[in-house]
């Protein structure tokens, strides 16, 4: 998730590990840049010109390689006064400037990323200045100190504070305290070698917590003692958490500072930064967006989607990413910033559930921020989205062999939140046909607020409460759908549409139909393959137009539909019935067939192509009596034909009954009855 535009993509699992305190962050010379301090290099040319010498033939070899602990070793074994004369340099060298504009803010927001939701600081790192005590006084962030040596357990009943890993420069000139500072080659191989204090701390921390690793160069020696420390421990067959560590990079140059830092052991986390430049801005503001945003827990998640509630998801870009920044807050298990967002006036664009909530951004590393423990091996596989995703097992409904109730599994707070806010669009056709392209079929929460919606805006308009539906149109122009709008909603909610998903087997019940006969079960088992439905689809004409009719004049206006049956292929599947078992089994079948011819036609009323003196079916079936001019497009007349051949079947063995029956459909309200 970006914090902030053109800022690194910090991953979902990290800030997920991060809520739960799981995370350390370990601190290098990086962030001391904007106190106008340098990093170990710089730092290096500096001692050399205090001490008023320059590197000898030796000591510049170890400079260029990037060795600068080997340099500030030799440089000690040879200067007059030696380790003293070093060490005072180096105290000197290290004078921040506090007045540079952001000189402390990386400092103050590592202070507030770092503390628990319990109130506990667990942050490392190996500078040597006092930039956060300073920090900390600017903002009341006090904090116990930890220095070397005198290092905690990493651990969370034994940690408390912040831990100068290399040592700490006193306050006041002190011989003792600067020969504990870490920055020599010797000092590095008795601290992380030979007494192994460090070396200990840091394989106990890895095991631990989960590191992320903030101003290090990718060459840093620093950093490089570290892994080898950790390494060492893996070969050994110890387990360590996984590693991240924000690093710059140039445009272009992704692939391979990725494979470096991989090299390591480390996951990078890469920002933009100019060639030639150290404008590290990127990451100094994303630290102090992450922070802020941290420190107001929930509230600062809400503020997030106040923020960006009303923007067009199709404007995010790799730069600025605020839909991740959005599905980061709305993921919230607390419901809280998903309520923001549904109460959120005026409502947020659909677009949001079309565009955002659908795609599938997520994946097997954040199913714990969704409370669905993951198992340790990856799925590389898995990708889920806001609103079609795994379910915690205290939602998940119990594997059974037999229910009576529903198989549907129960809603987080964020399910319900933003099912709140879609019953703010029910006059959006894009709506209707987003559910239909999931299946169809609504679960039953969702079925039961826009059906309790229908029903209160109903009472809205019979009582004449004008007042009421004004103040709902002023934040929700597409809260009240239209006539045609709350027909497609019942006939959705009626079970009406047919899904794109759900499979009949007609040919299954015609094989058991060919062994057993025509049996009542069987029987009752053809009107649900038969049974009449719409199918919905979306109109050729919005790929010109960026929007439905503001006032359409029938249902068609808004989505292309068509009658059919639940059962698909069903004119070949009758096609081929041709036996005598099947023709002696037509008479028991008529009074079926005529009833689902009649829910056929009174769908067709309903969505405003049936009345008493015309419908369609002598545009989709010209001929009642086989023709050729029948050419079968539409399965749905397949029920007429069924009907014909049953009552000519009945003629045969009861010609009176047949003409009664056909007297009776004279006086139906349909012209398909009369044909």
């Amino acid at each position: 998730m970006q914090f902030v535009a053109d800022g690194p993509d910090v991953p979902e699992e990290l800030l997920q590990a991060h809520e739960e305190g799981r995370v350390v962050f370990f601190c290098g010379a990086g962030i001391s840049y904007p106190a106008g301090l340098p990093g170990f290099k710089g730092l290096v040319d500096q001692i050399y010109s205090i001490t008023g010498t320059t590197r000898n033939s030796i000591e510049d070899e170890a400079f260029k390689q990037g060795q600068f602990d080997a340099t500030l070793d030799l440089l000690e074994r040879r200067i007059p006064g030696q380790r003293k004369t070093v060490r005072e340099a180096l105290a000197k060298a290290l004078k921040p400037n506090l007045r540079r504009k952001g000189a402390t803010d990386s400092h103050a927001a590592l202070l507030r990323l770092s503390r628990t939701r319990a109130g506990a600081l667990r942050l490392v790192t190996t500078n040597f200045d006092r930039v956060f005590d300073t920090a900390a006084r600017r903002t009341g962030q006090a904090f116990h100190a930890h220095t070397a040596p005198m290092l905690p357990i990493p651990k969370n009943s034994r940690w408390d504070g912040l831990v100068f890993l290399h040592g700490l420069l006193p306050k006041d000139a002190n011989e003792s305290a600067l020969n504990r500072l870490v920055m020599t080659s010797g000092d590095f191989g008795l601290a992380y070698l030979t007494e192994r204090w460090a070396a200990r701390f840091v394989s106990e921390l890895f095991r631990n917590y989960i590191v992320c690793f903030i101003g290090y160069s990718i060459n840093d020696p620093v950093l490089r003692y570290m892994m080898d420390a950790l390494a060492a421990d893996r070969m050994l067959g110890e387990s360590t958490l996984q590693a991240w560590a924000f690093g710059d990079c140039e445009v272009g140059q992704e692939a391979r500072k990725t494979t470096e830092w991989e090299a390591k052991g480390v996951t990078p986390i890469l920002y933009d930064v100019v060639p030639g430049s150290h404008d590290h801005a990127a990451l100094h503001k994303t630290l102090q967006a992450w922070s802020e945003t941290y420190r107001d827990g929930i509230t600062g998640k809400e503020r997030m989607v106040g923020l960006n509630a009303l923007a067009r998801p199709s404007a995010s870009t790799k730069e600025d990413d605020f839909v991740g920044r959005m599905l980061w807050a709305l993921s919230d298990k607390s419901g809280l910033p998903a309520r923001q967002f549904a109460d959120f006036n005026p409502a947020p664009p659909l677009e949001w559930l079309t565009e955002a909530f659908s795609q599938a951004r997520f994946k097997h590393s954040d199913l714990n921020r969704f409370g669905v423990p993951s198992k340790q091996d990856v799925d590389a596989k898995l990708l889920f989205n806001l609103v079609d995703r795994p379910t915690p097992y205290m939602l998940a409904p119990r594997m059974r062999l037999a229910t009576g109730g529903t198989s549907n599994s129960d809603w987080d707070q964020v399910m319900f939140q933003l099912s709140r806010w879609l019953t703010r669009h029910l006059n959006d056709p894009q709506l209707i046909l987003w559910l239909v392209g999931q299946g169809g079929r609504l679960h039953d929460r969702l079925e039961w607020l826009v059906d309790g919606r229908l029903n209160e805006l109903g009472k809205f308009e019979r009582d004449g409460k004008v007042s009421e539906l004004r103040e709902i149109r002023s934040h929700s122009p597409n809260a009240i759908p239209s006539p045609h709008m709350r027909t497609l909603w019942r006939v959705l909610l009626g079970g009406r549409v047919k899904s794109p998903w759900r499979e009949t087997d007609l040919y299954r019940w015609q094989e058991r139909f060919n062994q057993e006969g025509m049996t009542p079960l069987l029987r009752l088992e053809l009107r649900d393959l038969l049974a009449p439905k719409l199918l919905l689809k979306k109109p050729f004409r919005w790929d010109q137009e960026v929007t439905s009719p503001e006032n359409p004049k029938r249902v068609r206006d808004l989505v292309d539909w068509e009658l059919a049956l639940a059962s698909d292929h069903v004119r070949s599947t009758f096609k081929e019935s041709s036996s005598e078992r099947w023709k002696e089994s037509l008479p028991t079948l008529l009074d079926d067939f005529e009833h689902l011819l009649s829910d056929a036609l009174d769908l067709l009323h309903v969505m405003g192509e049936a009345e008493d003196r015309s419908d369609r079916s002598h545009w989709d079936l010209p001929s009642i009596a086989p023709h050729p001019q029948n050419r079968g497009f539409r399965d749905w007349t397949t029920l007429i034909e069924l009907l014909r051949d049953a009552w000519e079947s009945e003629r045969e063995i009861n010609p009176i009954r047949a003409i009664r029956i056909a007297e009776t459909w004279f006086g139906r309200s349909y012209p398909t009855f009369k044909r």
